[in-house]
């Protein structure tokens, strides 16, 4: 895979693969350089064909501490040097909508990710780990919604993903607090799937699923997660109306004819994605 980063590497076994956020000696806190290269990670691994799912992990004592506020605190307090307040307040709001987009690009791979979380996950972190398909932890993990506490709306995604994810009495009383939860309480509230006792643990758990989910064929759970997504915004007529569509398009498959001979065969399938 041709990627390189400052701040995060990849790890590809077999078909599933890493990133590592990988700054551990700010405790992977998220600069500029982290904002650039996620979505250059992204777009690296929607050219590996063979990889079908994809962990997010860290390395160090934490997942996250959210943005960097050494290097982004100063130009909050300041503000932008331009020559207006106008053309201040457009380079802000291209560089949040950067931000964004950067966030959205893990949103958008069309294989499942998994999130294997430890330590500390507050702000940033929480913003990733949403736009993750499915969230594990380890017992030492903090979440936290924290921008309220710093004088912020929390503005890369938290506040329009976690309603999909935690009811939302939950969500207003995180938001709005910005107070830490342990990971028995993510576990509660359905924040997380499981909770695991150490980094290690959690790393374990994470690729124990993923290697089970890249046991099926790549064309049907890609095409589940599409059509989960697609859900959104449609009644359910016309996401019934997006998945015969889809499935009109993909179901004739060399995958489903290996599903159906290892049926008749008595043995586990091998597919290839085609």
């Amino acid at each position: 895979m041709e990627f390189s980063s400052d701040v995060l590497t990849f790890e590809v076994d077999g078909h599933v693969a890493t990133l590592w956020l990988d700054r551990e000696e700010a405790r992977n806190a998220m600069g500029s350089a982290l904002w650039r290269d996620l979505p250059l990670a992204a777009a690296a691994l929607a050219n590996e064909r063979d990889v079908r799912v994809l962990i997010i992990a860290a390395k160090g004592p934490h997942f996250s501490v959210g943005l960097d506020l050494k290097e982004f605190g100063g130009g909050f307090v300041a503000g932008a040097s331009s020559s207006s307040k106008a053309a201040s307040n457009a380079q802000t709001f291209a560089a949040v909508r950067s931000m964004q987009a950067s966030v959205t690009s893990i949103a958008d791979l069309a294989v499942p990710v998994i999130a294997a979380i430890h330590g500390y996950c507050i702000g940033g972190g929480v913003d990733l780990v949403s736009a993750c398909d499915v969230r594990l932890c380890a017992n030492d993990t903090k979440f936290s919604v924290r921008e309220t506490k710093v004088a912020i709306v929390a503005d890369l995604g938290s506040l329009q993903r976690l309603p999909k994810i935690i009811n939302a009495g939950h969500l207003a009383e995180l938001a709005y607090t910005g107070k830490d939860i342990d990971a028995q309480r993510a576990l509660a509230i359905g924040l997380v799937n499981a909770v695991y006792g150490d980094s290690d643990e959690v790393l374990a758990g994470a690729r124990a699923l993923a290697n089970e989910i890249a046991q099926n064929s790549p064309l049907a759970v890609q095409g589940t997660k599409a059509v989960l997504a697609a859900n959104d915004g449609r009644s359910v007529d016309e996401g019934l109306e997006f998945v015969a569509r889809w499935n009109t398009m993909y179901l004739q498959s060399n995958d489903l004819r290996e599903a159906m001979m290892a049926f008749m065969e008595k043995r586990p399938p091998v597919f290839h994605g085609d």
